[in-house]
Parts: C-alpha cells; structure tokens; sequence
C-alpha cells in the first residue's frame, strides 16, 4: 500500500513542480518580457534625448556660422567708416561668395528691398523685426516668389535704401531644403525621424513626405477617431512650448507606438520635433516572448531543462542588446562632447582670426587716412603708401598662415626660406604696432645691437607673425603708459660660423602671469583665468602657433613673468648669414629695369588672352600689365576663352593667363578643352592665376595642362619674369 501511495505522490509532486515550474517561468517570462518593454522605453527616452540635444547643437552650430558670415557682409555693407558705405555689388559678391541664395535690406518698418535673387516674405514678421530692432541676429523662415522655403538669416545694419532712408538690418537666405540636408531631417538611414514646426504647429523644415502642412492636423490624424487623446497631446506639447521646456511623450495608436520628443531651437521662435517608431522593436519583443512560451508548454517532459536553456539564453540576448545600446549611447555621448568641441574650436579659432588679422590693418586703414589727409604732399604720401605695402604684405602672409593652421598643428608646415634684412624687419613691424602703442599712449623702443650679420636666410613672414603676435599680447595686456620693449641682438656660434645666434626679446610693464599658467602659456586655447585676462579679446591660439612656428624653425621660447610687474619673452634663432643688402638691391633693380626696358623688346606687342571672371580684377590687371605694353583681350569665363582661342587665327596668340575659379567652365576645364584641340599652337603657354595658392593648388594646375602658376594678388615683375620665360 505504501509502494502505490509513494508513486502516487511522488507523481502528484511531480506533476505539481511541473505545473509550478511553467507557472513560475511563464510569469518571469512575461514579467521579463514586460521589464524589457520598459527598458526599451527608458533606452528609447535616453536615444531621443540625446539625438534632440545632438540635432540641436548641430542647429546651433550651423545657424551660428551663418549668422557669422552675415556679419561678414554686414561688414562689407558698412565700409570702413569714413570713406562711405560698401557698393552693392560687393555686399552681393559676399553673399554669393558664402553660397547664400539672396541678399536683400530690411527696413525698421519691415520692408524687404532686394540686392539680388528673387523677391521674399517673411512668414511671421513679428518676431523678426522685433528681435532686430533691439540689436539681435535673428533667423526666420520665409517664401519665395515659387513658393518655396527659405531661411533668412538677419544682422543689425544700417546702410542706404533705394527710397533715401537708411536700413534696420541686412538679411541673407538659405533654401529650406538645404537645412534639412546639412541636419540630417530627411535621412532615411535613422531610427527616427525630424522636423522643425512653428509654435502654431506649421512646417519651417520637414521631411519630403509630410503631406500635411501643419503638424497638429498631422496629429489629428494620427489619432483618427480619438479626439481626446489628440487634443491632451496638442494642449500638453503648447504648454511645453509657450513655458520653454522640452516636451517628451508615448503616443499609442491602436497597436502602435511612437515616441514624440520637442525642443525648442536657439536664434528663432521655432521647436525641434523628433518621432521615433516602436513598432519594429514592440513586434522584436512580442515575437521572442511568444516563442519562448510556446516551447515552455510544448516540451512538458523537459520543461525545467528547457525552460533554464531558454532563460539563460534570452539573458545573453537580452545582455547583447543592452550592451549595445549603451554603446550607441556612449557613442552618441562622444559625438555630443565633439560637436561642443569642435564650436568652442570655431570660436576660439575666429577670435584668433580677428587678433592676428586686426594688427596689420589698424596700420593700413590708419596710413590710408593719413594718406587721403596728405594728398598735397607726394613725399609724405608717397612714405605712407610704401607702409601700407608692407603691411599688405605681412596681412597676406597672416592669412595664408591661418588658413594653413591645420598643417601647422599636423606637423606639416613648410618654410620660405630667403635672405631677410633684419634692420627693415624691425622698421616694418615698428610701424605695424606703432598705430596700437599710440592708442594706449604707450612707450615703444626697439633696441638693435651686436649685429654680426643683418641680412639672414629665413621665412620673413613666419618671423613677423612671431614678433607682431608678442608685441600685440604685449601692447593689449600693458596698461596706459606703460612700456613694451623689442631687443635684438647676435652672439656667434663658434660649432659653425656661417650661422648666428639671434635673440629676440620682448618684455613689458603689463599685468604678467601667474607661475601655474606659464606651464601651459604655449597650448592651444589656454588663458590665464583672472578677471583682468577675461576681460581681454583673445582666444590662446596664438601663442601656440608661435610655439609651432619657432620650433619649425629650430629655434626656442621662453618667458619670464611675474603678477603686476611684467613679462619677458625669448626668442633664440640659429640663422644662417646671407649675402650684402647691395648684392639683393641690384638683383630687384635689374629685375625692374627688365621690366621696363630690356623686357620690353620680348613682351612690348605680344598677345595675351586674360580669362578672368571677376571685372574688378579684369581691371586690376589690365592696368598692371599695361606697364609692360601688351596686347591684352578679355574672356569673361573659361568657355569664351575657348571659344576666343578657337576662333582665333593659328598663332594669334602668344600666351593665355588663366584664373581657377570661374562660372560655367572653371580653369581646369578651359585648359584641357585647349589642349585637346586639334591645332598647332595648342600647346600655347597657359599659366595659371588664382588665388588658390597652397602647393596641392598649383599641382593641380601643373597636372591639368597649366605651364605655371601666378598667385593673387599678382606682382608685375613676377608677371614679367613667368612670360619671359615661355615667351622667348
């Protein structure tokens, strides 16, 4: 009887551990089924989140740019200040030069006057001009004359109007479409989707699909038959909007879920809108929870073994997914990190654009007006234009060298080594600072001593940038009638006497530094942290592009500073000596006299065909090269300069300079069209023109067919010297 009562029991508990086993399972099973919904929700939040705030900086970071190129214009509209405003055509060839599709003045009482493309409207005008009359950028959304989108980005600006009266702000402008390109809205490649909407819910940039013109029908629709739902989302995303705050929701339709994020955009009055569907991720989760309970009940002999497989095996499955996940967050957390640094980059690299570029053109812009002041004395103008060449000189060197900043900190930066003159270095750079010294009504010596070689072989214009970048920090963190001090001189290097140890030292009165900070003075973007600092322009860049600089030149740098009592800055250059300041002005006045008589017997009458886009330029030229008597003949683009070379009898032509960058066929284009003629001369001399000055640039030009390469602004002996050496 116990025999059959054992069997018996141990079936019933069998059986019972069995049915709790599944019992037990199949409620983990949903129970984990459910918690992974849940995480995916709180994943998905996270996802929104971040994506919101990454499409937001990014916003940010592009209508910031913008809005700095259209101060750039603005700029170029308001002219110098004194000798009037700038033409419309250059506030048009600045915009056009930006890639912008109009420009136009916008009135204090709101009307649009266009400077070129087709006429505007602003959508909600309001806003605009409010925010521009209290002095603000400001971006809004408008219509062209068709019908499309554009984005209008407006900057304070006064400047003349057609009906006499003077202008509230420039205004430049930008498709919608373009928006959503540079942002991403339209890529099909995400999980989720964006779009940007007015306050009352109408489209400024969505995606090519949306039928709906407003994004609260678009809602309406969505929850078709369920009024009530589609108004609490409507009253709880206007709150959201009109308090400033971010706005995140579920919104469930039927079987479907989606996730709706809304943050309002910098700049604007307008909200960033993104969905992101749950479906594919709601049927990947419904789909294994019914499997793993199909095969629970299926195999009721093995349930506990395959119950434990399958559990272990959904917690790896489970783990990869969270695993992944928060690797893309982590990723999304580093791209976020990288878009903040790479606009505190831009600015800071602006900043610096603006401290190396404004010292020479102090000094131009002074010596012009001191020049227009003194037109009844030709010595004295004649002095003053001698010094604005020089510093032209030196401002083109300053902006090839910022354009080159990422060669410099890549450790590919390339010298121009020539014979340089000490002695005239020092002059040019005292008249350089001399206009900033004067404004803080400051002492400024230069001392020259011990000169064992005053011509040297180095890059004259690296040097200068060294020198005015000291002399600069000098001048802006020495107080009024304080004194900034250049000391130069040589002691020599008996390890090899065709070189000679130069020094160059800055010192000043000025504010100093503390000790932690001349540690780090020579990083990128580094400055000292104290009232007085912060309340100086200036980013830290240059005196790590100095650092870079001089140790391309094997050279060093050191600074001595204490708190309130001044800095000192050491330069120390081993250079090698060159040759006698008569030997260098023999070569440049040969070089002039070739130019003007001995040249004159290889170019006086030669035909050259100028193809040049630009007719300022055109004239520029033309009256340049008028000096060395030739025949010159104008192509407004590279295809009418194939078209005049083509038509033109065999031999007319003896040679053709060619700009890059041209409308409906560029150089390169023009050049091969030439060389692929079936004509004798086809080979003619073609030497290129540009502005495009860096070593890949005139590769290019030499790999397409180009004989040469002449960089603007051109220089007539170079000129003279290029054609002379094909025109033989």
């Amino acid at each position: 009887m116990k025999n059959r009562i054992l069997p018996r029991a141990l079936k019933v508990s069998i059986a019972v551990i069995i049915c709790l086993t599944i019992f037990v399972f199949s409620c983990l099973g949903i129970s984990i089924h459910n918690m992974s919904e849940n995480t995916i929700e709180e994943i998905g939040t996270a996802y929104m989140a971040g994506m919101n705030e990454q499409v937001s900086l990014h916003f940010e970071t592009i209508i910031e740019l913008r809005l700095t190129m259209a101060e750039s214009i603005a700029r170029i509209a308001a002219g110098d200040g004194a000798s009037g405003y700038g033409t419309r055509e250059e506030i048009e060839y600045g915009a056009v030069a930006r890639h912008f599709l109009c420009a136009a003045l916008y009135s204090p009482d709101g009307r649009i006057e266009m400077i070129f493309g087709d006429p505007v409207s602003l959508n909600h005008p309001e806003p605009f001009l409010k925010s521009l009359r209290n002095g603000e950028r400001k971006a809004a959304s408008a219509s062209g004359s068709g019908g499309e989108g554009v984005i209008l980005f407006g900057v304070p600006c006064e400047y003349p109007m057609s009906d006499g009266s003077s202008s509230l702000a420039i205004v430049v402008g930008l498709s919608t479409k373009y928006m959503g390109e540079v942002l991403f809205l339209d890529s099909d490649k995400s999980l989720s989707y964006s779009f940007v909407i007015r306050q009352d819910g109408s489209y400024v940039v969505g995606n090519e699909g949306d039928a709906n013109e407003n994004y609260f029908d678009r809602l309406i629709s969505i929850f078709d038959g369920q009024d009530v739902e589609a108004d609490i989302c409507m009253d709880q995303m206007k709150a959201a909007m009109d308090a400033g705050e971010d706005y995140s929701t579920i919104m469930k339709n039927g079987g479907s879920r989606y996730h709706v994020y809304c943050t309002n955009l910098p700049y604007c009055e307008w909200y960033l809108v993104t969905v992101l569907p749950f479906e594919g991720l709601d049927n990947a989760i419904s789909g294994m929870g019914n499997r793993w309970l199909a095969i629970v009940y299926a195999a009721s002999f093995a349930v506990i073994a395959m119950l434990l497989y399958i559990f272990f095996r959904y917690l790896k499955l489970f783990s990869i997914q969270v695993s992944q996940l928060k690797r893309m967050n982590t990723e999304m957390d580093a791209a976020r990190k990288e878009a903040e640094q790479a606009n505190m980059a831009k600015q800071d690299f602006l900043s610096s654009m603006s401290h190396d570029i404004r010292t020479p053109m102090n000094a131009i812009i002074g010596m012009t007006s001191l020049a227009l002041d003194n037109t009844d004395n030709p010595e004295q103008v004649r002095d003053y234009l001698g010094k604005i060449a020089l510093s032209s000189k030196h401002l083109l060197g300053l902006i090839n060298d910022v354009l080159d900043i990422s060669k410099i900190e890549s450790g590919k930066m390339t010298l121009n080594v020539e014979p340089v003159s000490l002695g005239e270095a020092m002059d040019s750079i005292a008249n350089i600072i001399q206009p900033q010294v004067a404004a803080k009504k400051q002492q400024f010596n230069v001392s020259v001593r011990d000169m064992l070689s005053e011509n040297v072989y180095c890059d004259g214009v690296r040097l200068n940038q060294v020198l005015i970048n000291l002399l600069g920090n000098a001048v802006k963190f020495t107080p009024e009638r304080g004194s900034v001090q250049l000391t130069v001189y040589q002691e020599v290097l008996p390890e090899d006497a065709s070189r000679v140890r130069t020094h160059f030292l800055v010192s000043d009165t000025g504010i100093g530094m503390s000790k932690e900070y001349q540690k780090v003075i020579f990083e990128s973007f580094s400055r000292e942290d104290n009232t007085r600092v912060r309340k100086t322009e200036g980013s830290g860049l240059g005196m790590a592009i100095t650092k870079c600089i001089v140790d391309a030149m094997d050279g060093t740098i050191s600074v001595r500073s204490e708190q309130g009592q001044g800095s000192e800055f050491h330069v120390v250059l081993d250079l090698e000596k060159a040759a006698a300041p008569d030997c260098k002005a023999s070569q440049a006045a040969d070089g002039a006299a070739g130019a003007e008589g001995a040249g004159d017997v290889v170019l006086k009458g030669k035909r050259v065909l100028l193809a040049e886009d630009n007719e300022l330029n055109w004239e520029v030229a033309r009256e340049l090269l008028s000096i060395l008597e030739l025949e010159l003949d104008w192509a407004e683009n590279g295809e009418i300069c194939v078209e005049k070379f083509e038509k033109s009898p065999l031999g007319f032509y003896d040679a053709i300079i060619m700009d890059v960058r041209m409308p409906v066929m560029d150089g390169y284009e023009a050049t091969a069209a030439i060389r692929g003629l079936e004509r004798a001369d086809a080979g003619i001399p073609i030497i290129a023109m540009t502005a495009d000055a860096f070593s890949e640039d005139i590769q290019r030009c030499l790999a397409c067919g180009m004989n040469d390469h002449l960089a603007k602004p051109i220089d007539i002996q170079t000129v003279s010297c290029k054609l002379k050496k094909y025109l033989k």
